[in-house]
C-alpha cells in the first residue's frame, strides 16, 4: 500500500510541471525559439515551412481583387491575456472582410510591439492584427502598421480601458470605429503564412496593408508598460514563398 501511495504522490507532484510544459511566452524558456519544443501541438512553430511573420522584401507585382471591409459593430470588450491586448467582438458581429469574393467574419483584433512583419528589414513601432474566419474555418489576417507620431484618437478609446493586469477583461463604454484604425488606402502585400503564436497553424492568408498609421510615443509606452516585454515573434524563413504586391 505504501508503495502505491508513494507512486500516486509522485505522479501528482509531476502534474504542475506537465501542465506548465505548454506554457509559452516571449522570454526565457517559453520564448519563440522554444515554442516547438514545449508541446507536440506546437510542432509547426519549429517544423512549419509557411510560418509568419516574414520580412517583406522581394515581391511580385499583381492586381489582386481589392479588399472590401465592412466594419459596423466594433469591439465590445478589451482583454489583457498576458500575451497581447485583444479587442473582442460579439459572436453575432456583422464585421466582415471580403477577399476574392469570400466573406470572412472578424473574430478579434490585437497588437504587437514592435511590429512582427518587417518591410525590407524595418520593424514598425506597433502592428495590429485583425483576425477573420470564413464558414470553412479558414483564417485571414489583416495587418496594420503603426509608427510613432501623432496620437491616435480611436486607439486611445481602447487604451483608456486597457486592463493593467493579465487575464482581465474590461467592457468598452466608448464605441470604437474599426474603420478609423485602418488607412484609407488599402493596397497591400499578400502571402500565405501562419498564426504568429502557438500552435502556429498554417494556411493563413495574410494581407499586410502598405500605408501605416500613427500613434503617439505615450500611447506606445503605455502598451509596453502593460505588456512588460516585447511581444513580437521574430521573422521566419520564407522557404520560397511568393509575396504578392498590389
Amino acid at each position: 500500500m505504501t508503495t502505491h501511495i508513494k507512486s500516486a504522490l509522485l505522479a501528482l507532484s509531476m502534474l504542475p510541471a506537465m501542465a506548465m510544459a505548454s506554457h509559452w511566452s516571449y522570454e526565457g524558456e517559453g520564448a519563440p525559439e522554444h515554442w516547438g519544443e514545449l508541446d507536440p501541438q506546437y510542432s509547426l512553430c519549429q517544423k512549419g515551412m509557411n510560418q509568419s511573420p516574414v520580412d517583406i522584401d522581394r515581391t511580385v507585382k499583381a492586381q489582386p481583387n481589392p479588399l472590401k471591409t465592412h466594419y459596423t459593430d466594433g469591439p465590445n470588450a478589451i482583454l489583457n491575456n498576458g500575451h497581447t491586448i485583444q479587442a473582442s467582438v460579439t459572436g453575432n458581429t456583422q464585421d466582415t472582410l471580403t477577399v476574392d469574393g469570400e466573406t470572412f467574419t472578424l473574430q478579434q483584433f490585437h497588437f504587437h510591439a514592435p511590429g512582427e512583419n518587417t518591410l525590407h528589414g524595418k520593424h514598425y513601432a506597433m502592428e495590429m492584427h485583425l483576425v477573420h474566419k470564413n464558414a470553412a474555418g479558414e483564417i485571414a489576417v489583416v495587418a496594420v502598421m503603426f509608427e510613432t507620431g501623432q496620437a491616435n484618437g480611436e486607439l486611445e478609446k481602447l487604451w483608456q480601458a486597457m486592463p493593467a493586469k493579465a487575464e482581465v477583461s474590461q467592457p468598452l463604454s466608448n464605441r470604437v470605429d474599426i474603420n478609423k484604425l485602418l488607412p484609407e488606402d488599402k493596397t497591400h502585400y499578400r502571402f500565405s503564412g501562419s498564426l504568429t503564436t502557438p500552435p502556429c497553424s498554417e494556411g493563413v492568408t495574410w494581407l499586410v496593408l502598405k500605408q501605416p498609421l500613427t500613434l503617439s510615443q505615450a500611447q506606445l509606452d503605455k502598451f509596453k508598460s502593460v505588456m512588460h516585454h516585447d511581444n513580437n515573434r521574430p521573422v521566419q524563413s520564407p522557404h520560397g514563398r511568393v509575396i504578392i504586391e498590389e
